[in-house]
């Protein structure tokens, strides 16, 4: 299985901003046989740099979608419209749900129009700190990847990747605190055992799951050798040409 190196980019870059680190990123990437380098920029910058971007180094991935393919809903983008820009949705992150409101209805229809469209969903999951703390990390895990996956049959789980993202542990939280290789594992154990209760064992062991959480260069490789995980969701060190490229490395020297 791959190992994915996704960089979500958030709310951050203009247009120009972004066509000039993705050209340094570029510049600075060989072709990797095992990693999948993928960066989601802002909606505005994903046509222009879908014409500059080399998909044998880099893809793309749209930070969100609308579920319907077309009719009256001004102000959103679908993953059909989307669909030949980008390889790759990241749908229900943790600002799309606490910040945005969506609910587990809402994405897993978000999940279906991806794959309807021949776009890969990351789907991302995770507890507040509140959650953790009362205990109800396990069924708060549970109920968003079961909402989340709803609409996806057995035969269309290969094309889904899973993302484990604590709010309590991004850096944007108020009181973030990084979380160990021991808490990662235990909901990664927890979500593969989900997806085999669901759709069978050799379904669930073919699923990428991505750990994101205050990701950096200096944790991403004790995070890369947590049983389970196959790859990373970065923020603002994807942010950080240096930054996000030394965790390629890490990702590189890990894998090897």
């Amino acid at each position: 299985m791959k190992t994915y190196i996704v960089g979500n980019w958030k709310l951050n870059f203009t247009v120009g901003e972004a066509s000039i680190y993705l050209h340094k990123l570029l510049k600075t990437l060989p072709n990797y046989r095992d990693l999948e380098i993928v960066v989601a920029p802002s909606t505005l910058a994903l046509q222009p740099l879908s014409l500059q971007v080399d998909r044998h180094k880099i893809k793309l991935a749209a930070q969100n979608g609308f579920y319907r393919d077309t009719g009256a809903y001004t102000g959103e983008t679908s993953f059909a419209q989307l669909r030949g820009l980008v390889n790759y949705a990241i749908i229900g992150h943790s600002e799309r749900r606490y910040v945005l409101h969506e609910n587990d209805k809402e994405i897993a229809k978000k999940v279906a129009a991806a794959i309807r469209n021949h776009i890969t969903p990351i789907l991302c999951i995770g507890e507040i700190e509140s959650e953790r703390a009362f205990g109800e990390t396990k069924d708060v895990i549970r109920d968003q990847l079961i909402g989340g996956l709803s609409e996806v049959s057995d035969d269309e789980l290969a094309k889904v990747i899973i993302a484990y993202e604590p709010v309590w542990a991004i850096s944007s939280a108020k009181s973030a605190k990084l979380a160990s290789p021991d808490e990662i594992a235990e909901v990664v154990d927890l979500i593969r055992k989900t997806l085999s209760e669901t759709y069978g064992a050799k379904a669930a062991e073919g699923v990428p799951v991505l750990f994101g959480g205050s990701v950096n260069p200096s944790n991403a490789g004790a995070y890369l050798t947590v049983p389970g995980v196959n790859g990373l969701l970065i923020g603002a060190s994807s942010l950080i040409l240096s930054e996000f490229v030394d965790i390629i490395e890490v990702a590189k020297r890990v894998r090897a």
